[in-house]
């Protein structure tokens, strides 16, 4: 077994702290990848603080994984030593069912292993992730990373780019589409980039006046404050797509109601509680209320492409290992803009 020093917690409200790890040796289909940066997701504050009742400690969270490839297995053919290699939210499934069969790995029907607090498929109980130093993934699940993109801001790329591109691709988001974005945060920034990307007009919906500026920048068209309900009223059945990527409590059918006929509202926030749909904001113009998670291997491996061409990355803010519990804190206080993303070298090499 490799033995690695990883940054984790023990206990919901266990302060974070460096722990010792063990990965599995580099097996004929593996890649180690020694981690050069990691993005800090809202996942990984509901599952270190247990919000989802699920959580097995000790855990160790990071799904949106940028490094290099330190040694491949001898079976190993997508990927040479040297490499910069990406892992984002999962890192296996079952590899048989008719999701696994349509590369919709993140629909296995028996569940993908979430590369982190998942039940690893090797025996080794609970996978960890990404705040560590380095990791062991077969090669079916790790992706190439274009090397024109910067590789600290391409980590968020991994979740929060992928959960963003996965439903403007299945709708078919492009020229000649009026798409709404609802919410500025770590996955609006990246719903406005790849939408205006695709050639969509672009039209952010906030409840903060003072993100008017910053959504132009990242590519919106305009901006529309949805506490303003004249403002509101006037974009009634004008959009052909909406992504909400609002975690938030909010009223739905306001958003709804801005579809055109057989269009539809993608979910990708994930609020606590439900959202109540009214039946009249869907029936009367053949609305759609969808949902959407992250992508599958090739789906994110063709978002990292488009990036690549068209030089797009998240706006980041890079932190210390050590600032991990802040940086937790600023996030839930929308204090980031739009990302966070660690610098590994700032990991402990020790125990301490």
């Amino acid at each position: 077994m490799l033995t690695c020093i990883g940054y984790g917690t023990t206990g919901a409200d266990h302060p974070f702290a460096p722990l010792s790890l063990q990965r599995r040796e580099t097996g004929a289909e593996d890649v180690r990848i020694h981690i050069l940066y990691c993005g800090v997701c809202h996942s990984d504050i509901h599952t270190a603080r247990n919000e989802w009742r699920s959580t097995i400690y000790p855990c160790v969270p990071g799904h949106e994984i940028i490094g290099r490839v330190v040694e491949v297995g001898s079976a190993v053919t997508r990927f040479k030593v040297g490499d910069h290699v990406g892992v984002g939210c999962m890192v296996d499934s079952c590899r048989q069912c008719s999701s696994c069969q349509q590369g919709l790995e993140q629909y296995c029907e028996n569940g993908f292993v979430d590369t982190y607090n998942g039940q690893d498929k090797h025996g080794r109980g609970v996978t960890y992730g990404g705040y560590s130093q380095n990791i062991v993934v077969d090669q079916a699940f790790v992706l190439h990373i274009p090397k024109t993109l910067d590789l600290a801001a391409t980590a968020p790329l991994l979740c929060a780019g992928i959960t963003t591109w996965s439903p403007l691709r299945r709708w078919k988001v492009g020229a000649g589409m009026r798409v709404g974005i609802v919410g500025l945060g770590g996955l609006g920034h990246m719903g406005v980039k790849l939408a205006y990307a695709l050639g969509a007009e672009v039209v952010l919906f906030t409840t903060s006046a003072n993100k008017k500026a910053d959504a132009k920048r990242l590519g919106a068209h305009e901006v529309v404050l949805s506490t303003n309900a004249q403002a509101m009223a006037k974009e009634q059945g004008r959009f052909d797509f909406i992504l909400d990527t609002v975690s938030a409590q909010h009223d739905i059918n306001t958003y709804l109601g801005l579809l055109k006929r057989d269009a539809t509202l993608v979910q990708v926030g994930a609020p606590g509680e439900p959202l109540p749909v009214a039946a009249f904001s869907l029936i009367f113009k053949r609305r759609n209320f969808a949902g959407s998670l992250i992508g599958g291997i090739a789906e994110t491996q063709e978002m990292l492409d488009f990036c690549g061409q068209h030089g797009i990355t998240a706006d980041i803010e890079m932190i210390r290992m050590e600032d991990i519990e802040s940086a937790y804190d600023r996030i839930l206080r929308s204090d980031v803009k739009y990302r966070f993303v660690i610098d590994m070298k700032t990991m402990p090499t020790a125990l301490s």
